[in-house]
């Protein structure tokens, strides 16, 4: 009985590009090394190897929040990224280092849009720079 529910399971997610598509959220260590494309929140990740912060966008804290909500919010974010870019994107580098040395980048999803301003759209980012956490109520 578990085997059918595993093949089952596995049928319905090889068949949903939405699921199948998604980049992957990072893991691990040597991410540069190892020449990583994946996801670490709604405006940071690795594209083969080179860790990148999109530009003009900021969005909830997921590795440290200031409160619950801040990471609730923050996950669906960085969920709502991969679903995004999963329908294809293109990132396009801006030449010149962020705060903490990350890449400053754009992520151009196939159809035109800026996927950090379509999180911002959908309530799941705020324009950078900014003051306080409006994710906290600060």
């Amino acid at each position: 009985m578990i085997r059918i529910c595993l093949a089952a399971a596995s049928i319905l997610l090889a068949a949903s590009p939405a699921f199948a598509d998604l980049l992957p959220v990072c893991e691990g260590g040597h991410r540069a090394e190892r020449k990583l494309t994946c996801i670490v929140d709604g405006d940071t990740g690795w594209e083969n190897g080179v860790k990148w912060r999109a530009l003009a966008v900021d969005t909830p804290e997921i590795s440290h929040p200031g409160c619950a909500a801040e990471k609730r919010i923050g996950l669906k974010a960085r969920d709502r990224l991969r679903e995004l870019m999963a329908g294809g994107y293109r990132i396009q580098w801006q030449h010149e280092k962020g705060r903490y040395g990350r890449e400053l980048a754009k992520v151009i999803l196939d159809d035109g849009r800026d996927a950090g301003q379509v999180l911002i759209g959908e309530g799941l980012s705020q324009p950078w720079p900014n003051h306080g956490n409006k994710w906290c109520g600060r």
